[in-house]
């Protein structure tokens, strides 16, 4: 059973071969298609050596007569001879000789054509049949590209495209779809019959997923006569990473904001994200960064998505939109101390703001003073000095600055000097006198002076006067110096009164004096009453005659005239507003009698007999113009007062005057 097969094996071998010394070197199969040519190249050797081929026959789909023992078939081309060929046989044609080369050229050659050729050849001792195969197909052979095993990118590749097929004379060229230069080259020899043509290029990303075509072109026609495609597999990192903002609006400060990382291709697939960003993050390694509270000098945020490699995406500013920030007030171009009349300049700066467009506003102690970047004082006066701040605010909020102390240094001014409890006080008190004023730097000398510019010696900024004396009644002021200069106050009065036990003291000894003196005042008045009566006595005595007398009387109201039916009075009707009237009561006596048309006076209007003695005067004041009935002047230096005429009213003579009648003198 095991010596079957090999048994089987000789017996074919022993019937296509008479000898197993024949050594033939030949492609094992050889490729064309309708209308082209083939060429089939051959070596082989005899056995021996030394003999040389006489006839050599080609069959097509042979065969062997087991009963006659011979090989059948289409006989493509004989040759009696070795390099004579028949006349029918053009198309074929032996490029052999008779020791070593049995190269065959067939053109054009046939679909028919395809299947096992054999190649019978002899000589004088010896023959061989060799078989060849054939593959006519009808439409030309498609070439093959030949991959690496990996493409990288920007790594140099070669490329190969193969065409199982080449045949001198008969003129084809492969080209390629990429315009990248190629090298060409034929492979004919008795192990490989092909044409090649290698590409060598650096691939890019960009050539991934692209498709490379080998084309089979027809070099007389100009005309695509096959070709093969294939899909560029190039291995590269991520490309086109972008780190993208996914909010829509403008980002404030405290905003949450998600960013995604994109990529544009990737070979292999991408299975990781890195984010680079100081701050706080969700996920930090999937494709979406969430930053909660977004700060106001967010860094720059940026990506890498990776495979086998990582690629970084360009850093994107977030843009926060805030107020400003570190907003300042700067000095500019002032000395370090600042004296009264200095100029200054203040400027308030800032480091950052979104948006940029920004206004400047100026406060002191609080208080609003102008809008501007700059602050400025030509000629800087005590007043200006305080804590100044600067506002900057944009359309996201307000930010102010620190305080900055501006200090203007001055000489003592506004000085005065204020006293405690009070300017006028009781002998005996305590009395504080301060020298008060303002001062930059401070005062580190007080100088005190009186009324009478008299240095008291006293240097402290207040002067105690404890007990106060009302001999320190008076004016004080003060002088202060400070290192840039002196100032001087205006004075101060200072008023001290006596207590009430000195005033005691002097109320004692004035009212003695005072009572000394009414006394001698009380006799005093009372002996010029008692002369001025003795006085009026003689004069009434001496002017009764005259009819005119001088009228002194206490200030006594009298009822008017009207109002007493006892009155006499004489009335000028001219002048009735500026008639007074007094009554004068005597003592009348029996003997008395009215008489009838005295003093111009009807009779029914004099007095009548049954009186209580009394008898009514009058006394006027002399008018601008005419006069009074009745009325003589007789003292020119007093022309205001007039007196009345007396006129006896009575039957008889006039009783004396009594001591106890008062006189008056009316004045209007």
């Amino acid at each position: 059973m095991h010596l079957l097969g090999p048994s089987l094996l000789l017996l074919e071998y022993l019937a296509f071969s008479d000898s197993s010394d024949w050594n033939f070197e030949h492609p094992g199969t050889l490729y064309s298609w309708e209308g082209a040519c083939i060429w089939i190249p051959c070596r082989y050797t005899i056995p021996g050596g030394r003999s040389m081929l006489e006839n050599m026959t080609l069959y097509h789909n042979y065969q062997y007569d087991k009963t006659h023992k011979r090989f059948n078939g289409t006989i493509l081309y004989e040759a009696v001879k070795a390099g004579e060929i028949l006349p029918q046989h053009d198309r074929i044609r032996f490029l052999g000789d008779k020791r070593s080369n049995c190269t065959i050229h067939i053109y054009p050659v046939s679909v028919k054509e395809s299947g096992g050729l054999g190649l019978r050849m002899t000589t004088k001792n010896d023959k061989w049949m060799e078989k060849i195969n054939l593959n006519i197909s009808k439409t030309p052979l498609s070439p093959h590209i030949q991959l690496p095993p990996e493409i990288h990118e920007s790594q140099e590749v070669t490329l190969t495209c193969s065409l199982n097929f080449s045949c001198p004379g008969y003129q084809i060229q492969l080209k390629w779809s990429l315009e990248e230069p190629a090298v060409t080259s034929t492979l004919l020899n008795t192990k490989t019959v092909s044409t090649q043509s290698k590409l060598t290029f650096q691939p890019q990303w960009t050539h991934h997923g692209k498709n490379l075509s080998c084309q089979l072109w027809d070099h007389e026609d100009k005309q695509i006569l096959s070709e093969e495609t294939v899909g560029l597999d190039v291995k590269h990192p991520p490309k086109e990473v972008t780190t993208m903002i996914q909010n829509p609006t403008p980002i404030r400060e405290g905003d949450s904001v998600t960013l995604s990382c994109n990529y544009n291709s990737s070979n292999p697939r991408v299975t990781r994200y890195e984010w680079n960003f100081q701050g706080v993050w969700k996920n930090p390694l999937r494709e979406v960064l969430i930053i909660e509270k977004v700060r106001w000098d967010a860094s720059p945020v940026s990506c890498a998505a990776c495979n086998q490699w990582c690629s970084w995406a360009p850093s994107v500013n977030l843009d926060v939109q805030h107020a400003p920030r570190d907003v300042r007030v700067q000095q500019i171009s002032t000395p370090s101390e600042i004296h009264s009349g200095h100029r200054v300049l203040l400027r308030c700066n800032f480091s950052s703001s979104r948006p940029r467009d920004v206004r400047f506003f100026w406060q002191k102690n609080g208080i609003f003073l102008k809008e501007g970047q700059e602050l400025s004082f030509d000629a800087i006066s005590p007043e200006d000095a305080g804590n100044y701040n600067c506002l900057v605010n944009n359309s996201i909020g307000q930010t102010t600055s620190e305080g900055r102390i501006l200090q203007v240094l001055y000489a003592p001014r506004r000085l005065r000097v204020s006293i405690s409890p009070k300017d006028k006080v009781i002998e005996g008190k305590k009395v504080v006198l301060t020298c008060e004023g303002d001062a930059n730097p401070p005062i580190y000398r007080y100088t005190w002076f009186d009324q009478n510019n008299q240095n008291l010696q006293h240097y402290d900024q207040m002067l105690r006067l404890d007990p106060v004396k009302v001999q320190q009644t008076g004016a004080y002021w003060c002088q202060a110096i400070n290192q840039l200069g002196t100032g001087r106050s205006p004075p101060s009065t200072l008023t001290v009164y006596y207590g009430p036990e000195t005033i005691g003291r002097q109320v004692a000894i004035g009212v003695g004096f005072c009572l000394a003196a009414l006394l001698l005042a009380f006799w005093g008045v009372k002996l010029q009453k008692i002369w001025k009566r003795l006085r009026s006595q003689q004069g009434v005595q001496e002017n009764s005659s005259g009819q005119s007398f001088f009228v002194r009387n206490k200030k006594v109201r009298r009822a008017p005239l009207s109002e007493d039916p006892h009155s006499l009075g004489c009335y000028n009707p001219v002048m009735e507003d500026a008639i007074s009237y007094a009554t004068l009561r005597f003592p009348v006596g029996d003997a008395d009698a009215p008489g009838t048309g005295d003093a111009g006076t009807p009779e029914t209007e004099g007095p009548s007999l049954d009186r209580d003695g009394t008898v009514t005067y009058s006394v006027v004041q002399k008018p601008r113009v005419g006069d009074y009935e009745n009325v003589v002047s007789e003292s020119p230096e007093d022309e205001g007062i007039h007196y009345s005429e007396l006129v006896h009213l009575g039957i008889g003579e006039r009783p004396l005057a009594r001591e106890s009648v008062e006189y008056v003198t009316l004045k209007h």
